[in-house]
């Protein structure tokens, strides 16, 4: 995984974990990687991850079970949905608006594309 410079990369790693769960990859009250496991995997300190994973807890996204590990929680993808909504409604958006209507880019454009990308990034989901 590479790393943004302007973001946390905890927060970057809460987006990975997200996206696992959006779609369909960690499903509900299943067991996700072990904190020294995803570590390991992106090439980050344990620290950076558990910090991730007490994040997403107080988003109530996952949850603990002492002795075990961390799961997914029963409504996880609709707290995500929330969570990730409210994010990009409130950081993305308003950069996106800004950047179409500098470059006279027309809703039918963007229709297009989008449209495109679902064809060829969401095929087999």
């Amino acid at each position: 995984m590479e790393f943004r410079n302007n973001e946390a990369i905890y927060l970057q790693i809460a987006a990975f974990v997200s996206e696992k769960i959006l779609r369909g990859l960690w499903l509900p009250d299943e067991k996700i990687p072990s904190v020294r496991d995803l570590a390991v995997e992106l090439e980050v300190n344990p620290n950076t991850v558990m910090r991730t994973y007490e994040f997403l807890q107080t988003q109530e996204v996952i949850y603990n079970k002492r002795g075990i590990g961390f799961f997914v929680a029963v409504d996880g993808i609709k707290k995500v949905k929330i969570y990730r909504k409210e994010r990009f409604l409130q950081q993305d958006l308003p950069e996106f608006f800004r950047n179409i209507f500098l470059l006279d880019i027309t809703l039918e454009d963007l229709q297009a594309r989008y449209e495109q990308f679902k064809k060829d990034n969401f095929k087999s989901e």
